[in-house]
C-alpha cells in the first residue's frame, strides 16, 4: 500500500530534534560498553612528559596540585598527572572530572581500575597487581594523599570506638598499592616493584604517610590523645598546650565559631633525614607545619625508619626507606592550597583575630621554606626518575 510522503517542511525539523536529543543522551548516558578513562593504557613506556601518579584524585587533591604548579612550588615542564582510583571507592570522581574540564586542566588524566580487591588479598599478588605494575613501567612517581582512618583489620588489630571507616576499597586498593611498590613484613619473599626502579620516588602525605606503614607490614595508633596521652575529654586535650595538638580540639567546643580543624606545631627533625641532607635544613630548626589526623604511627613498617617527630617525640611525623631512597611519608599538609594564601580568614579559637597560613608561616622561620622545599625535592626526583 502507498503512503503519502511527509512534506519535507516538516519532516526535517523532526529529525533534527530527535538528532540532538539522541546527541544529548549519549552525553548525559554513555553507552555500558564504553571504555573507561585509562590513561596508562595508551600510554607509550617513555615519551617527554613526566608522568606524577597520584591515588584518590578527588578536587581538593586535583586543586592542591593546580595551586602548587600555579605558584611555582611544583614546578616540571610537561609534567602529566594521572589520578588513580578503584570503581568501588566513595568519592565523587564524576565531580572531579568536572573540576578538570571546567578549569581547563588539560595536563590532568584519569586511570580507573575495577579489578577486584578485599582484604584477605592485599599483600600478595592480586587482581589489581597488574595495575600497580602499570603505574612502575609507566609513570615516574606516585602521590598518596590524605583521608580518613584505615580500617584496623588491615594492619591487624580490632576497632577502637574513635576509628572512624568510610572508604574501606580506597584503603585497600591503596595498602596493596604500598605493598607492591615496597614489600612488607606480611610476606618476607615477596619481591617488591621498586627492585626494578630503585629511585622510584613515593610521597605520603597524612593518610598517605599512615598507608606507607601500613602497606609495609607496620601498624597505628589508632587515637592519639586517649592512646598516647591518656586523655579522654577535651578540656583535658586543650590543657596540653598547642605542641601537643595534632589537629584543633576547639573546634569540638565551639561548632558554630567556623574554627579550623588544623593546627601548627613545630617538628623536630633528625640529623640523617632528608630534610637536613637533601633539602638543606638543621636539625636544631623547627619548622611549622599544618597537622590534622587523630592516628600515628605505632610499629615502623619493613624498611621505614623515622626522620622527623614532634617536639616532645611521641608521634613520628616522617619517615624514609632504608632501601628506596626517594620515599618519604609525612604526616602533616605541605599540599594545602591554603598554605601559600596570604588572606586573614582564619581562627583557631573564639577571640582569635584572622590571618593566614601563610603568616604563621613565614612568622616562624624557616617553616614556610621547609613546606616549599619538600616540592621541590620532589620535583626533582620525578625528573630524575623519567630520565632513568
Amino acid at each position: 500500500m502507498r503512503r503519502n510522503p511527509v512534506p519535507k517542511s516538516k519532516s526535517r525539523p523532526r529529525a533534527v530534534f530527535f538528532l540532538a536529543v539522541v546527541l544529548a543522551l549519549a552525553v548525559a548516558f554513555p553507552l555500558a560498553g564504553q571504555t573507561p578513562d585509562r590513561y596508562l593504557d595508551a600510554a607509550p613506556t617513555r615519551d617527554g612528559s613526566v608522568r606524577l601518579v597520584i591515588f584518590n584524585p578527588e578536587t581538593f587533591n586535583i586543586r592542591a596540585l593546580a595551586t602548587l604548579r600555579k605558584n611555582g612550588t611544583l614546578d616540571i615542564p610537561g609534567l602529566i598527572v594521572i589520578g588513580v582510583y578503584h570503581v568501588k571507592q566513595t568519592a565523587n570522581f564524576d565531580e572531579s572530572r568536572k573540576y578538570v574540564q571546567e578549569n581547563g586542566l588539560d595536563w590532568f588524566k584519569f586511570h580507573e581500575v575495577s579489578a577486584a580487591i578485599s582484604e584477605p588479598g592485599l599483600f600478595r599478588k592480586n587482581a589489581c597487581t597488574p595495575e600497580y605494575e602499570l603505574i612502575v613501567k609507566k609513570a615516574d612517581g606516585v602521590i598518596f594523599f590524605g583521608g580518613p582512618d584505615i580500617p584496623a583489620s588491615v594492619f591487624g588489630e580490632k576497632t577502637n570506638l574513635l576509628t572512624e571507616i568510610t572508604d574501606p576499597y580506597r584503603h585497600w586498593f591503596e595498602a596493596s598499592a604500598v605493598f607492591h611498590l615496597l614489600g612488607g613484613f606480611q610476606d618476607e619473599k615477596f619481591v617488591p616493584l621498586l627492585e626494578t626502579r630503585p629511585g622510584f620516588p613515593v610521597l605520603g602525605i597524612c593518610l598517605g604517610h599512615q598507608t606507607l606503614n601500613v602497606g609495609t607490614g607496620g601498624t597505628l595508633v589508632q587515637d592519639i590523645w586517649s592512646e598516647l596521652y591518656a586523655k579522654t575529654t577535651v578540656e583535658d586535650v586543650i590543657a596540653l598546650g598547642p605542641e601537643q595538638w595534632h589537629n584543633n580540639p576547639y573546634r569540638l567546643l565551639f561548632p558554630l565559631d567556623k574554627l579550623i580543624g588544623y593546627n601548627f606545631h613545630s617538628l623536630q627533625l633528625g640529623d640523617k633525614s632528608l630534610f637536613v641532607t637533601a633539602m638543606g635544613f638543621k636539625s636544631s630548626d623547627h619548622p611549622r607545619i599544618l597537622s590534622s589526623h587523630h592516628q600515628a604511627i605505632e610499629k615502623l613498617g619493613k624498611g621505614l625508619v623515622a626522620v622527623a617527630s614532634s617536639r616532645d617525640g611521641r608521634v613520628v611525623e616522617a619517615v624514609e626507606h632504608k632501601k628506596y631512597p626517594n620515599v618519604l611519608g609525612v604526616q602533616f599538609h605541605p599540599e594545602h592550597p591554603l598554605l601559600f594564601d596570604a588572606e586573614p580568614r582564619h581562627r583557631q579559637k573564639p577571640g582569635d583575630a584572622p590571618t593566614s597560613f601563610r603568616a604563621i608561616l613565614e612568622g616562624t622561620p624557616p617553616s614556610l621554606e621547609f613546606n616549599q622545599k619538600i616540592w621541590s625535592w620532589f620535583a626533582g626526583k620525578l625528573v630524575e626518575s623519567h630520565g632513568r
